[in-house]
């Protein structure tokens, strides 16, 4: 494992929210045959190398080979740590303990990803946890995006053995707050360079037989579809196509232990992924919104964010993402490599 330079934030708040120069390095895993690159600008995952069912490598995710690419694109949430609530929170504001709190609004009407400057915009402390693992922290402070409370935050992540990419996210509060935090990684199994094109062939599973229904903002209205004979059931493998940006319910809810709950399948490359997580829920997007002015085209990759429900402060029907004084949100969601040879 090593550290290297990455590039340096100029300070202006269009790109830090912090005063003065920031660097970003870059730390790169490896073990088993896998390479990752994870940056301390967002949390950003940047690049996962992983051998195809001929042992060629290539690189998996969508990213941007330089930080210029990143501080361009940031709509997309490319690879980032996504927080301090991950998903939509409707009409920007929650109620707590009898208190409301307006949040920041950068999604029509509701706060998505954290709001104007969340996690994903960021410089992150770092430091090596053993041989083959990174630790990034930072403090969010009280009121950060409208949020409560001075939170303590930091994950890590490491390669297993085996090659899995595991990252383990932990918090502690002092003052009563939510919390929902998520990795934002686009995945291309068969490969990102230039002639990777589509990721719509790839085969789908989700354990989930449910999924909370949203408006067209897409918040949820509190209502769960059985997924059984509509478009939603993943339950077996099959393509997705586009058309997906939607939580899922899983079966399993939420355990101490990540548990698996999904996977992606390449026919062409024959690289598979499986997703194991703690976490209750797992929004599928198919990155239809991708504009012009992204080196990506429309369905270019394929997130499967491991979280809780989007809107669950509003929501008190769903699990809760309250955290308290004296607690320690854990949540952990391990990404497995492999191939169908």
């Amino acid at each position: 494992m090593r550290s290297e330079l990455f590039g340096t934030l100029s300070g202006t708040p269009s790109d830090t929210g912090e005063h003065g120069p920031q660097d970003v390095h870059r730390w790169v895993l490896e073990r088993d045959g896998v390479r990752v690159r994870v940056l301390t600008y967002g949390g950003i995952v940047q690049s996962v190398e992983v051998p195809d069912r001929a042992g060629a490598p290539a690189d998996v995710v969508l990213g941007f080979p330089d930080l210029d690419g990143y501080l361009a694109h940031t709509g997309p949430y490319f690879g980032a740590l996504v927080g301090r609530y991950a998903n939509r929170i409707a009409e920007g504001r929650f109620t707590l303990d009898g208190r409301t709190y307006p949040l920041a609004r950068n999604n029509g009407p509701n706060s998505l990803h954290g709001g104007e400057r969340g996690f994903d915009k960021r410089v992150w402390a770092a430091e090596a946890v053993g041989p083959h693992a990174v630790r990034l922290s930072r403090v969010s402070p009280d009121g950060e995006e409208g949020f409560p409370g001075r939170l303590e935050v930091s994950a890590t992540y490491a390669l297993e053995p085996g090659g899995a990419l595991s990252i383990a996210y932990e918090a502690v509060t002092d003052a009563p707050t939510v919390v929902n935090l998520t990795n934002h990684t686009y995945w291309n199994l068969g490969g990102t360079d230039e002639k990777a094109g589509s990721a719509a062939g790839h085969a789908v599973r989700i354990d989930g037989g449910w999924v909370t229904v949203a408006d067209g903002d897409l918040v949820p209205t509190g209502e769960l579809l059985d997924v059984t004979g509509t478009r939603f059931d993943f339950r077996a493998a099959r393509a997705a196509g586009p058309g997906y940006d939607h939580n899922y319910v899983l079966d399993k809810g939420v355990t101490a232990e990540a548990v698996e709950v999904a996977g992606l399948h390449d026919p062409v490359s024959g690289r598979t992924l499986s997703v194991a997580t703690t976490e209750p829920g797992l929004q599928l997007y198919t990155a239809d919104h991708f504009d012009a002015a992204l080196p990506f085209e429309p369905g270019a990759g394929i997130a499967l964010e491991t979280q809780h429900f989007p809107d669950s402060p509003n929501r008190p029907e769903f699990p809760s993402t309250v955290l308290r004084p004296g607690e320690v949100f854990r949540s952990r969601t391990v990404y497995t490599f492999g191939t169908d040879a």
